[in-house]
């Protein structure tokens, strides 16, 4: 007769364990299902965030623009060491050819004198240093030997200063690619962020920046304060004339510029050489702290790393190139931190 089993009961801890998972995943799913979708980022904090990641890409340009004006001066610096090393070759070479003439002639005379044949045999600072074989020589030899020794540690002398600067402008242009990708990065972090409004958000911010300007146009031109004379007055006239040109990083115009390049080009149109970044454009003349001493045609400087600028249009209003996707436009001097004009 067969026998006939129970089958095996699961044990208790098996039991409790599978119950307590399977109550874990409902709670799990119950909590999912009733979570709030995260919510999206009002127009006026994406903003907020846009603008603070166009000042930081405004601070990397300008440590862009410093990194790229130094690789241009030492780009020239080395060009001209490298000149001079050539044509001091050149000097080099025809001084010992003149004084292998020299020994050549000795040598049809009678023989040549063995300190010259020493000489040309060996290196003649090592040879100038024994101070006995200059007995042995003539003063047109001295001469020659002389000019030939300075012309060597001249070019020396050149030959490691261009090494250096070499090194240099290597250095210069890895921090020039760093500055590039962190600008281009900040913008577009930035633009990703401006895609994510909706088109009718998008409309009301470019409306409100476009209101804003009209008024601060509408301030300038209403203005009491006297017009800028001289060459102040020349760059400011030529900054008008850009009136909305596209904001470009690292851009000097004339169809486009970032805030520096619109005051340096603005300058340079009236006959004036400034430096090239804001930093240095702070040093460039007399520093004005009272906004009410300001006067059209003035830099002035914003922010407390110094690394925005631009030009006093009077009434407390600043003609400018502000940031990446804005035009070259009036805006009231109390929407930026001031910290001081410069006359130049």
């Amino acid at each position: 007769m067969a026998s006939h089993r129970r089958p095996k009961q699961p044990s208790r801890a098996r039991v409790t364990v599978l119950t307590t998972a399977a109550a874990a995943a409902v709670a799990i799913s119950a909590q999912a299902a009733n979570a709030a979708p995260s919510a999206k980022p009002s127009k006026n904090e994406v903003k907020s965030k846009v603008d603070a990641l166009y000042e930081q890409a405004e601070q990397a340009t300008e440590k862009y623009n410093g990194a790229k004006e130094k690789q241009e001066k030492l780009q020239k610096e080395i060009s001209g060491i490298q000149d001079n090393v050539a044509r001091g070759q050149q000097e080099l070479n025809k001084l010992r050819d003149s004084l292998g003439s020299l020994a050549a002639g000795q040598y049809r005379s009678g023989g040549l004198d063995p300190s010259l044949q020493l000489f040309l045999s060996a290196d003649p600072d090592d040879y100038l240093d024994k101070a006995s074989t200059l007995d042995q020589l003539s003063g047109q030899q001295v001469d020659a030997l002389k000019k030939i020794q300075d012309k060597q540690r001249e070019l020396a002398q050149e030959r490691a200063e261009a090494t250096e600067k070499l090194e240099d402008l290597a250095s210069t242009r890895t921090e020039l690619g760093k500055k590039k990708k962190e600008v281009q990065s900040k913008l577009a972090e930035a633009q990703k962020l401006l895609n994510s409004l909706t088109a009718k958000e998008k409309a009301a911010l470019a409306a409100e920046q476009s209101r804003a300007s009209r008024a601060s146009e509408r301030s300038v031109i209403n203005s009491n304060t006297p017009a800028a004379s001289g060459r102040a007055g020349a760059a400011f006239s030529a900054a008008q004339s850009k009136i909305g040109s596209p904001y470009v990083y690292g851009a000097t115009g004339p169809s486009s510029f970032d805030c520096s390049g619109l005051t340096s080009w603005a300058y340079a149109q009236a006959g004036v050489s400034i430096p090239r970044t804001s930093q240095a454009q702070a040093n460039a003349g007399t520093r004005i702290y009272s906004q009410s001493q300001l006067q059209v045609g003035d830099l002035v400087l914003f922010y407390g790393d110094l690394h925005h600028v631009g030009l006093y249009a009077g009434n407390g209003q600043v003609l400018h190139a502000p940031r990446t996707g804005t035009v070259v436009r009036y805006e009231s001097i109390s929407n930026m931190p001031f910290q001081f004009g410069v006359r130049i």
